[in-house]
């Protein structure tokens, strides 16, 4: 028997519609399974399970016969789900081997700390330091390292010197001197009382030079002899302290300093911040201490200030020292105890004998 060419032909084509059919059908069942398994919900979201399984039945159909189908999704959306299937499976980027391995944290740190205290170093000395320290990088990792926090090469590095570099190497011969004041009850009713500080730069030691309900000329030319007291003044081994522009730092308050070694520096009208060392310990004075408690007279106050210095000298920690406490008082190796004072406003903790 034979088959006519034109009968074959049209099987043929019989078969391929028929097929399209079916794939067009089968498309359909999917999209109808997976809108059930979205019942209840009120956006329709797919999962990544979903969308593979529609866009593989698309893929089936084309995107010619995929228009002619009343679908939810649009032939582009459908495709675009098969591409981002296909590109998935043949994803290496998991089995790539990384580069060279990155520094650690650490080590950028130390370069970059480094760096920044020794100005006049370049990129090989910074190397030569780090290898006998025990690190290894080498000099395009330190100046990429460099580069990446802004810091200059060092012929730009050494021309520059911040403004707290400079103060940072005079700490040893600063102090600084302000008022701090707060109102207490006396007989006469609520009295603003005037508390002289003195505050080393270097060690952060504070010292109450005087309490007094208004200074005075005279007054103050007294504590600039105390200070300057060539045995036991808070100010014997300094060459410079700081003030404001209040018009109690007398030019014969400046003169008796002078006369002690100690250079007197007036800080610039509206600058605050010339003097931040004293003015962060009254904010800590205040915030911690006085601002939570009722004081009754000149003694209560002296003995609240008494306990706040110990407190702040021997028990507290302190950022700008790394963490550490002044003075800290030895430890035992017993159990920790909790130290109070003020009635247990300030507290501290430390191990037992």
């Amino acid at each position: 028997m034979i088959i006519k060419p034109q009968i074959l032909l049209l099987t043929m084509l019989a078969g391929w519609m028929n097929r399209q059919q079916q794939d067009v059908i089968e498309y359909l069942k999917t999209e109808n399974k997976v809108l059930r398994e979205t019942i209840g919900k009120k956006r329709i979201v797919l999962t990544d399970t979903q969308r593979r399984r529609l866009a593989v039945a698309a893929k089936k159909i084309g995107r010619k016969a995929l228009a002619g189908v009343c679908g939810l999704f649009t032939p582009d959306t459908l495709l675009g789900w098969h591409r981002k299937l296909i590109a998935k499976k043949y994803d290496g980027s998991k089995k790539r081997k990384p580069g060279r391995p990155a520094i650690s944290e650490e080590l950028e740190k130390l370069i970059v700390k480094i760096a920044k205290q020794n100005p006049d170093w370049g990129y090989l000395r910074i190397s030569g330091q780090l290898k006998y320290l025990g690190f290894k990088a080498s000099r395009p990792t330190i100046a990429k390292i460099l580069e990446k926090h802004g810091i200059e090469p060092s012929p730009e590095r050494k021309k520059k010197t911040t403004w707290a570099n400079f103060v940072r190497s005079h700490f040893e011969s600063l102090a600084a001197i302000d008022f701090v004041t707060t109102e207490i009850y006396t007989l006469g009713g609520l009295t603003r009382y005037m508390v002289l500080v003195v505050i080393d730069y270097s060690t952060r030691k504070v010292e109450i030079a005087g309490i007094i309900p208004q200074a005075d000329g005279p007054w103050m030319e007294q504590m600039a002899r105390n200070l300057t007291d060539p045995f036991d003044g808070f100010l014997k081994d300094k060459k410079y302290l700081v003030h404001d522009c209040d018009s109690l730092f007398t030019k014969k308050f400046k003169e008796i300093l002078k006369s002690g070694g100690v250079s007197p520096k007036r800080t610039s009208p509206m600058s605050p911040n010339l003097n931040p060392f004293i003015e962060r310990f009254f904010r800590s004075l205040q915030a911690e201490c006085l601002d939570k408690m009722l004081i009754f007279g000149e003694k209560h106050l002296r003995h609240i200030l008494e306990n706040y210095c110990e407190h702040y000298h021997h028990h507290r920690p302190h950022q700008s020292l790394d963490n550490e406490m002044i003075e800290p008082l030895h430890q035992g190796n017993g159990k920790i105890e909790c130290h109070e004072q003020l009635g247990g406003l300030l507290k501290s903790y430390r191990r037992a004998a």
